[in-house]
């Protein structure tokens, strides 16, 4: 697709792929972007393999499918590496960020040949220091802005603050704790 970002998340169900790409795809359209962001449903189950796709542009989309040659791939769950073949049309002028303890040089062999860009963050690490469980889609969400340059990152803190106040009115601690998990995550990127 011409003038648009095209990103494909993979996760498993309940780690919050889906609910990260609507998110992103709100808070994108909230700064003036055209965007789609949805799911594909399959059987899926909590912990089976889920995938969920963005597109985001300047101009109207027109397309309504799957994304097979996504910009930028978000890996929401290191284990799927083995399980699914997440750089399937990936171009090699965008990136992968995956979601591991591990440095971007040790999941290459993971990659299937793919010699194009790699980030890693962990987001485990992020969401039990910012939020005291683990939810990886926040620290996914901030890290993928990061890569892809989507939009600017102080604007879509904004949009994410107001988003978290809507959603969150009557949990103040969750807002924080969300917020930091943004902000920290975007620095801990790696790649």
């Amino acid at each position: 697709m011409i003038n648009a970002v095209e990103i494909r998340w993979h996760g498993r169900g309940g780690q919050g792929a889906k609910t990260a790409a609507l998110l992103l795809a709100d808070v994108a359209f909230k700064t003036g972007k055209y965007v789609q962001g949805f799911p594909e449903y399959g059987p899926e189950r909590m912990g089976a393999p889920i995938t969920a796709y963005n597109r985001i542009s300047d101009n109207e989309i027109r397309v309504h499918s799957n994304i097979y040659d996504p910009d930028f791939v978000v890996v929401v769950d290191e284990s799927l590496l083995e399980v699914v073949d997440v750089t399937a049309g990936l171009s090699k002028d965008g990136a992968i960020v995956i979601n591991t303890k591990k440095h971007p040089e040790e999941l290459k062999e993971h990659l299937k040949g793919y010699d194009g860009k790699v980030f890693t963050i962990d987001a485990k690490k992020v969401s039990k220091a910012c939020l005291g469980k683990y939810f990886p889609n926040t620290p996914m969400l901030a890290a993928i802005v990061k890569v892809s340059r989507v939009m600017d990152f102080n604007n879509f803190l904004e949009e994410m603050q107001t988003s978290f106040e809507h959603k969150f009115s009557s949990k103040p601690e969750v807002i924080d704790g969300n917020m930091n998990a943004l902000k920290m995550a975007y620095e801990e990127v790696k790649g």
